[in-house]
């Protein structure tokens, strides 16, 4: 499938120049790609383990993508590292540290520069630079010599999340993708369907979607996908949500969330169990199948190698436009070994799932069913 990015140039480990390497979290630039003629550096926070006292000579690495209204944060590096993990976190909105612009940066990463480039050069835009510069940091990383190249991940919150999704189709080094909230079909459904499609053509709209839209890229996605987010996100809803779910077709892991909030929380417990389960061969995540409906009863099985405490049914009968508002209500499933049974949901919920608890106080769940 053709891309608007060179992966193979994207491949090489961009020209850095380190900031600090005193510090525990150390810093750096990296070159991106130019952006209206000009050359581009790219501002990055990188945590090691070693330096948090961790032993180790190869580490599992991940590349962390922040989202709206964020930037490299070293918060969330430093946590990473603590946890035996390599961490990069990169500014994508041609910031440097404390959020000041780079003479050099590429371009902010406002509505303007996502939506409204959508009839400029690829070069011009905003999806092009981050998804590329994604795939830069772990060309970084993967030259370094205490990263173990074999054990790469991606992990994005929000428009991090949208990120990773296009990036899990794009960059098939990597070992598992963690998209945070984001998806795509964000023209059918999302915060931005009025906002910004509701502004475009048909054509620009069609445009953006093939470009910029995760849904282009998912299908392609060769590693192992743990999808997180809440049933009443304001920005990524439940219907856009689980279409673009479907897409993958490697092996997939949920935890969706009743009402999770939506911001740059990096302390998930699920976050680490993921990363540990595909980077550093951790007591993997119970896998929950697709919920099966028969004469009024739901059953589904549950692979997993700790012992299963408790599970639920959530279902809305609201419409999807309403994501953000809609109540949810919850029943309490029967847990028989590794199946789960109970009463099926009303005919008229138009989005519904199954979720439970492991004996580790960890939450997965089904995929969304929407209807």
């Amino acid at each position: 499938k053709s891309t608007p990015w060179d992966v193979k140039a994207l491949a090489k480990a961009p020209k850095h120049e380190w900031l600090d390497k005193k510090s525990k979290v150390q810093s750096l630039v990296y070159k991106g790609l130019p952006y209206k003629g000009k050359s581009t550096r790219v501002f990055t926070y990188y945590a090691s383990p070693s330096s948090f006292g961790v032993k180790g000579r190869k580490f599992p690495a991940l590349v962390l993508v922040h989202g709206g209204g964020g930037t490299a944060f070293s918060k969330w590096a430093e946590l990473w590292a603590k946890r035996g993990y390599v961490a990069i976190a990169m500014d994508l909105a041609g910031k440097g540290a404390g959020r000041k612009p780079l003479p050099d940066g590429g371009p902010d990463q406002g509505h303007p520069q996502k939506f409204s480039t959508i009839d400029e050069p690829y070069e011009n835009q905003w999806s092009y630079h981050a998804v590329a510069n994604v795939l830069l940091a772990h060309s970084l990383l993967l030259s370094l010599d205490e990263v173990d190249a074999a054990r790469t991940g991606v992990t994005g919150i929000s428009w991090g999340g949208y990120l990773t999704c296009i990036v899990a189709g794009v960059d098939s080094r990597f070992k598992f993708a963690m998209p945070v909230y984001g998806c795509g079909f964000l023209r059918e459904n999302s915060v931005w369907k009025a906002s910004e499609f509701g502004k475009m053509s048909q054509v620009q709209s069609d445009k953006w979607h093939k470009l910029w839209d995760p849904s282009s890229y998912l299908a392609s996605a060769r590693m192992p996908v743990a999808f997180l987010n809440g049933t009443n996100d304001f920005a990524y809803p439940m219907d856009s949500y689980a279409k673009s779910c479907a897409l993958v077709r490697t092996e997939k892991n949920y935890s969706i969330q009743l009402r999770m909030p939506h911001g740059h929380i990096f302390d998930f417990k699920e976050f680490f169990s993921f990363a540990d389960q595909y980077l550093k061969g951790g007591v993997p995540m119970p896998v929950v199948s697709k919920p099966e409906l028969k004469n009024g009863k739901l059953t589904a099985t549950v692979k997993a190698s700790t012992k299963l405490v408790s599970a639920r049914l959530h279902y809305t009968t609201d419409p999807h436009a309403k994501n953000k508002s809609r109540p949810w209500m919850t029943k309490e499933l029967i847990v028989e070994g590794n199946n789960i049974k109970g009463e099926s949901p009303p005919k008229e919920a138009t989005a519904w799932y199954v979720d439970l608890t492991d004996s580790r106080k960890l939450l997965v769940s089904s995929e969304v069913i929407v209807r």
